[in-house]
């Protein structure tokens, strides 16, 4: 077998190698759905792998030592947004290892399964991971500028 055979050979063995990793992985490289579209098709979710996103509603995390596991709740807006908010969605992690920036209020994308437990929809995460925020402002001073 010549040289040039060998080579055409090896790479179309990497170019087939390659897309059936990209394609097998396609689902790993989706973008996170808004929490309000979620809802909205939740019903036919169940069961089915999810990327949400949401913000962590105000007072609602609560870990579970002995289960080791941390419950929430998540909302479509920001806590600080004027307006009707919608209802909430509860979230079961199982572990306690929480991003640094999870607290109430943060912006959290979910990775994980929507399931119905004793007639309550609850999405059970197997990945938490919180958000930079976007911008920090300072505080505004009265103070005159050196």
């Amino acid at each position: 077998m010549s040289k040039g055979v060998q080579i055409a050979t090896g790479a179309t063995v990497i170019a087939l190698l390659l897309a059936w990793v990209g394609s097998s992985n396609l689902e790993a490289f989706a973008y996170y759905e808004n929490l309000a579209d979620f809802q909205a098709q939740a019903d036919s979710r169940i069961g089915k792998a999810a990327r949400v996103h949401g913000y962590v509603a105000t007072g609602s995390i609560r870990r579970d030592l002995p289960a080791k596991q941390v419950r929430f709740r998540v909302q479509n807006d920001p806590p600080h947004a004027v307006g009707l908010a919608d209802a909430p969605l509860p979230v079961v992690f199982a572990g306690l290892d929480t991003p640094d920036l999870f607290k109430d209020g943060a912006e959290v994308v979910l990775e994980g399964r929507l399931w119905t437990q004793n007639g309550a929809t609850v999405f059970h995460a197997d990945k938490v991971m919180a958000k930079c925020p976007s911008k920090f402002e300072g505080r505004a001073t009265d103070a005159a500028p050196f």
